[in-house]
C-alpha cells in the first residue's frame, strides 16, 4: 500500500515541461522540513498499486509526475513498471538526497531535482530547478545534469508580496549575469490552475 496524498490532473506549471498535460501523483511524506515549501503532504489515503494505476488512468495524459514530499520514499520498480505498461512516461520531482533504487534508474524517464541542501546523492539529474532566495549557486552549478540547457531558478514563493518580488529580481539578475541559467515560474500559480 502506498500513502497518497492526491492525484490530479493539469497542466505541469514548472521547468522543462511548463505548459504539459499532465497527470500528478503525489506522494505523502517528506525526509526534510524546509520553512519555504508550499505543498500540503501530510495526509494521504492508502492505496493499491492496482488503485493508483487505475484511478491515473482515468485521465488522457500519458505523461505522470509523481512527487510530494519526497516521492523516492515510496517509489517502487513495480508501481514505476506498471505505469510504462500503460505506456506513461515518467517523471518524478526530488529533492535529490534518496538514490533510485533497484529498477529505478532504468525505469524512471525524468528526473527534476529541486535540491533543498547539499546532500545530493541521486545517480541521475535530467534537470535542475533550484528555488533561489538568493542564496549563493556556485555549488549546483557544479552539479552535473544530463541535459545542461535544464539548469533553472525558480524565484521562491514567500507568500509575501514584496519579498516574493525581490527573490523574482534577484533571480532575473543573477541569470542575466550567468545565462547557464533560465527562469522557471509557477506558472499553476501565476494561472491560478492547480
Amino acid at each position: 500500500m502506498y500513502k497518497v496524498n492526491e492525484i490530479f490532473y493539469t497542466l505541469q506549471g514548472e521547468g522543462r515541461f511548463t505548459g504539459t498535460p499532465a497527470v500528478f501523483l503525489r506522494f505523502s511524506g517528506c525526509n526534510l522540513a524546509c520553512s519555504f515549501c508550499d505543498t500540503e503532504f501530510t495526509e494521504y489515503s492508502l492505496l493499491s498499486l492496482n488503485r493508483i494505476v487505475e484511478q491515473v488512468c482515468i485521465f488522457p495524459s500519458r505523461h505522470i509526475v509523481i512527487t510530494g514530499g519526497e516521492p523516492l520514499l515510496q517509489l517502487t520498480d513495480s508501481l514505476a513498471s506498471a505505469l510504462h505498461e500503460k505506456g506513461f512516461f515518467i517523471q518524478i520531482e526530488t529533492n535529490g538526497t534518496l538514490r533510485l533504487n533497484g529498477s529505478l534508474p532504468e525505469l524512471v524517464d525524468w528526473v527534476t531535482c529541486s535540491p533543498k541542501s547539499q546532500n545530493i546523492v541521486i545517480q541521475r539529474i535530467d534537470e535542475l530547478k533550484v528555488v533561489h532566495t538568493g542564496q549563493a549557486l556556485s555549488f549546483y552549478e557544479e552539479i552535473p545534469i544530463e541535459h545542461p540547457e535544464c539548469r533553472y531558478l525558480q524565484p521562491c514563493d514567500e507568500r509575501d508580496p514584496v519579498r516574493n518580488a525581490e527573490n523574482f529580481a534577484r533571480a532575473v539578475d543573477y541569470i542575466k549575469a550567468h545565462p547557464v541559467w533560465k527562469l522557471s515560474l509557477q506558472t499553476h500559480k501565476l494561472t491560478g490552475i492547480k
